[in-house]
C-alpha cells in the first residue's frame, strides 16, 4: 500500500497540533501573569532546569529515539514477538525511571539545601516530590506516544497533550493564589498522568496493540539498550545547558534574569515546537521504515527536502518575530504581575535567541536522521561538544553582553552542532552504502 507523503501528513496533523497545543503554549504567559518575575520564579526555573536535565535520562529513551527504527524492523521480521517486547520495554522503563527519579530527587534536595536558604529552600524542596513523580509519568507517556508513531497514528498525541494541559491549567487556576509557584510541578504531574492515560487507552483499545508486561531481554531490547545509552548520554550532557544558563543568569545580579531568559527563549523557539509536534514524528517514522528496508537513496532525498523546507520556514519565522517582537511581547506578557521593564528587557534578549532558530531546526532534523539510521552512538560526543561550547560561550559572552550573551551563546552552539551533524550524516550514509546488508524480511503469516 502506498504510504502518505511526509509533507501531506504533516499538513494534516498541523491544524490539530496548533489547536490542541495552543493551551500548552499559553503556560509561560499564565506563569508571567500569575507569578511575574522575582526570586521565587527564578527558584522554579532553576528547579525545572535540574529536573529537565534528569528527565533527559528518561524522556529521550523513547521520544524520537532508536526505538522507532527497532520496532519498525521487528514489525517486518518478528511480529509475533512484539507484545512481549513492548511489555518488557514498559516494565524496564518503570523500573529504571523509578530508580532515576528517586536518585535525582534525593540529589536535588541536597543541592537545593546548599544553594538556597530559608524560604527559597522551602519552595524548592516542595517541588522535588512532584517533579520526581513527573519523570516516571513522562516516560510512560512518551512510550505509548512512540508506539503510536510507529503505527503512523499522529493525531492522538495532540489530543492527549490538550487534555493534559487542560488539567494542568485547571489545577493552577484554582491554586495559584494560595499555593504559589511551588504548586506548578503538582499541576504538571496531574496533566502528564492524564495525557499518558489517554495514549495508553488509545494504544491498547483502539489500535489493539498487545502489551505483555515482563522482564524478558530479547535481542531487540538489548540492541535498544545499547543505542539508547548513547542517545540518553548525549541528551543528558546537552540538558546541562539550561542548568548552566540559569546559573549564569543568576550571576548577572539582574532580578528575574533567569525568568526573562527563559520566557524570551520560549517565544523564540515557538516555531520549532510546532515543527517538532507536526513534522518531526512523521519524518522519523518514514525514515525508520526506509532504513528497515535499507532504502538509503530515499533517506538522503527525504532528509535533504526536510532541511530545505524547515530552514526556509524558520527563516521567515525569524524575520517575522524580529519585526514584531516588541508589540508581541507587550501583548502577551505585559499583564498581571509582569512589569514593563521586564518585558522591554525580553525584547532586547529575543534577537539573540532568534540567531539560532534556523540552525536549531536543522539540528532537530539531522538528529532524527542519525537516530533513524541507528547512529545514536555519536550522541555522546555531540552532547559533549554542545555542552562544552555552550559553557565556554557563556563564560565569554556574559561578560560582554550580559543576559543577551547567554542567548547568543546558545544560538552559536546550535549553528556549530548543526554543521557537524550534517557532515557526520553524510559520513554515516557513506558507511551504510559501503557495507552491504539485507533489510529484514517479512515473515509469512
Amino acid at each position: 500500500m502506498k504510504r502518505r507523503g511526509i509533507a501531506r501528513t504533516a499538513l494534516l496533523v498541523l491544524p490539530a497540533q496548533v489547536g490542541f497545543r495552543a493551551l500548552e503554549a499559553t503556560l509561560p504567559l499564565l506563569y508571567a501573569y500569575w507569578f511575574g518575575r522575582g526570586d521565587a520564579t527564578d527558584v522554579y526555573y532553576f528547579a525545572w532546569a535540574v529536573f529537565a536535565f534528569a528527565g533527559s535520562l528518561v524522556f529521550s529513551m523513547h521520544q524520537d529515539s532508536s526505538l522507532v527504527p527497532i520496532l519498525a524492523e521487528e514489525k517486518l521480521a518478528r511480529p509475533q514477538d512484539l507484545p512481549r517486547l513492548r511489555g518488557s520495554l514498559l516494565a524496564h522503563t518503570w523500573l529504571v525511571g523509578g530508580l532515576i527519579a528517586l536518585v535525582v530527587g534525593a540529589g536535588a534536595l541536597v543541592w537545593f539545601r546548599v544553594r538556597y536558604e530559608d524560604e527559597a529552600f522551602g519552595v524548592a524542596a516542595r517541588m522535588v516530590p512532584p517533579f520526581s513523580a513527573y519523570l516516571v509519568a513522562m516516560s510512560t507517556r512518551t512510550f505509548f506516544s512512540t508506539l503510536c508513531v510507529v503505527e503512523r497514528q499522529f493525531f492522538i498525541q495532540p489530543i492527549a497533550s490538550f487534555l493534559g494541559m487542560l488539567v494542568n491549567v485547571g489545577v493552577l487556576a484554582s491554586t495559584h493564589s494560595s499555593a504559589g509557584i511551588a504548586f506548578v510541578p503538582v499541576a504538571s504531574l496531574a496533566g502528564e498522568i492524564v495525557a499518558a492515560s489517554v495514549l495508553a487507552l488509545f494504544t491498547v483499545r483502539s489500535l489493539a496493540l498487545r502489551v505483555t508486561l515482563c522482564f524478558d531481554r530479547p535481542p531487540a531490547l538489548m540492541a535498544f539498550a545499547r543505542l539508547a545509552s548513547s542517545e540518553v548520554g548525549g541528551g543528558a550532557v546537552t540538558r546541562v545547558n539550561p542548568v548552566v544558563d540559569q546559573l549564569m543568569a543568576g550571576l548577572t545580579a539582574v532580578v528575574g534574569g533567569g525568568t526573562m531568559l527563559r520566557y524570551s527563549g520560549d517565544v523564540a523557539t515557538l516555531p520549532t515546537s510546532l515543527l517538532q509536534a507536526a513534522l518531526l514524528p512523521v519524518l522519523m517514522s518514514h525514515l525508520a521504515d526506509d532504513f528497515a528496508r535499507r532504502d538509503l537513496a530515499m533517506i538522503r532525498r527525504t532528509v535533504t527536502k526536510a532541511l530545505l523546507s524547515v530552514c526556509g520556514i524558520l527563516f521567515a519565522a525569524t524575520v517575522l518575530l524580529y519585526v514584531v517582537r516588541r508589540p508581541l511581547l507587550r501583548l502577551v506578557f505585559l499583564h498581571g504581575q509582569m512589569d514593563e521593564a521586564g518585558v522591554d528587557r525580553m525584547a532586547e534578549i529575543l534577537p539573540y535567541h532568534l540567531v539560532g532558530l534556523v540552525p536549531f531546526g536543522a539540528l532537530l532534523v539531522l538528529a532524527r536522521a542519525h537516530v533513524a539510521t541507528k547512529n545514536g552512538a555519536i550522541m555522546i560526543s555531540m552532547g559533549i561538544l554542545n555542552a562544552g561550547t555552550n559553557i565556554a560561550g557563556n563564560i565569554v559572552l556574559v561578560r560582554v553582553l550580559g543576559l543577551e550573551g547567554l542567548a547568543l551563546s546558545t544560538s552559536t552552539v546550535q549553528l556549530v552542532v548543526a554543521i557537524i551533524f550534517w557532515f557526520r550524516f553524510q559520513k554515516r550514509l557513506g558507511e551504510l552504502e559501503a557495507a552491504p546488508s539485507e533489510a529484514p524480511r517479512e515473515e509469512a503469516a
